[in-house]
């Protein structure tokens, strides 16, 4: 990626986190007025928010309207970061929902909310109480993704446009949420249901619901004659399915000094992955019994957990999803070049392809 590139990418990511700290100000302001005992919700919000993320969801949108042969103003922008929120609402559940202990080398939400528990030497159970924040913490950034650009100062017709965009990514975001929680129940793996979760779950609501998000905030016509959209898709979407992959090698293969997330966590917590389905489809009937043992185990070492990696790499399954993510690239880039999409705008998508598949965290 060339340096005016680069540079292209990290303007972004700075007006983004202006906006949120902004929008963050003004909501701490109006919470501490209601109770002081809400500072610690303020605090960790802030801190989860503003510390780290790559933005990429704001990043995308931004490569939307750019799609659609415009440059975003300031409040453009603000609209977009919304979909910081959104973000923040997902990974604090999904946290809860896996038992996660840490997220970017930090407590989760509702591990945070215990220790705050019990350094407080409250009555209850921290757990519970830990819990309980984290659902209310993860309502309330859901909430304020939808404050925020409702309140961004659009015009009344890129706001309904985005808002019809909106509530479907949030839809088929539940939808994929639901999805994952129940495969963990279901008795034999699967690499069709996997990759449709990782579309669901991911894929969409990280990059083409951002996409269309920023193309109809620029031209809101877009919605009705959707050819931009459909290309954007076509870019989008296999794109989405390269970043969810790649999440699955780096959950059990990527370092936890970059990834910020203990080594092989995806191996203690037993997730269903592409990566795991293939595993299981190619292993032979031993290396079968001995990951179906030990998946989900969460007093894993990191010694069992390097001979799990070594059985996994084997049978060719991380071959496999290496090969699936360059074709899936492939197939995103060729549409990134479509002459449907504004001539300005093809290398800052192409630019932001190689990032979210290439990444180490």
């Amino acid at each position: 990626m060339d340096k005016e590139l680069t540079s292209s990418i990290e303007k972004v990511r700075s007006a983004v986190k202006e906006e949120l700290t902004h929008y963050l100000a003004e909501q701490r302001d109006y919470l501490t007025s209601i109770a002081s005992e809400l500072i610690p919700v303020c605090d960790a919000l802030e801190d989860y928010l503003l510390e780290g993320g790559k933005r990429l969801r704001p990043l995308f949108a931004y490569a939307g309207f750019m799609a659609a042969g415009a440059t975003p103003t300031r409040t453009d922008i603000r609209a977009m970061a919304s979909l910081e929120l959104l973000q923040a609402c997902a990974l604090i559940h999904d946290d809860l929902m896996d038992g996660s202990d840490t997220r970017r080398g930090k407590p989760a939400i509702h591990r945070h909310f215990e220790s705050l528990h019990r350094q407080g030497s409250m009555s209850g159970v921290p757990e519970q109480f830990g819990a309980a924040a984290a659902v209310l913490l993860g309502d309330l950034a859901l909430v304020w993704s939808d404050h925020m650009l409702h309140n961004a100062g659009l015009s009344h017709e890129s706001l309904m446009a985005a808002l019809r965009i909106h509530d479907e990514m949030r839809i088929e975001l539940m939808a994929g949420q639901y999805l994952d929680v129940r495969e963990a129940g279901e008795k034999e793996f699967s690499v069709e249901r996997s990759l449709r979760i990782a579309r669901y779950k991911s894929g969409k609501y990280t990059i083409e619901r951002p996409l269309h998000l920023g193309a109809v905030i620029a031209s809101p016509a877009q919605s009705e004659h959707g050819q931009l959209l459909n290309v954007l898709s076509a870019y989008g979407l296999p794109l989405g399915e390269a970043f969810q992959l790649r999440d699955d090698l780096l959950g059990i293969f990527g370092d936890p000094t970059v990834t910020g997330k203990p080594a092989g966590d995806d191996l203690r917590e037993g997730k269903r992955t592409v990566l795991m389905a293939m595993t299981l489809e190619k292993a032979s009937a031993p290396a079968r019994r001995e990951l179906q043992r030990d998946l989900g185990n969460p007093t894993l070492t990191v010694q069992r957990i390097e001979e799990l990696r070594t059985i996994i790499t084997e049978t060719g399954a991380v071959a496999e999803v290496e090969k699936l993510i360059e074709g899936l690239a492939t197939e995103s880039k060729i549409a990134a070049q479509s002459s449907a999409i504004a001539a300005d705008a093809q290398p800052f998508l192409l630019a932001l392809a190689d990032s979210a598949i290439r990444r180490s965290h």
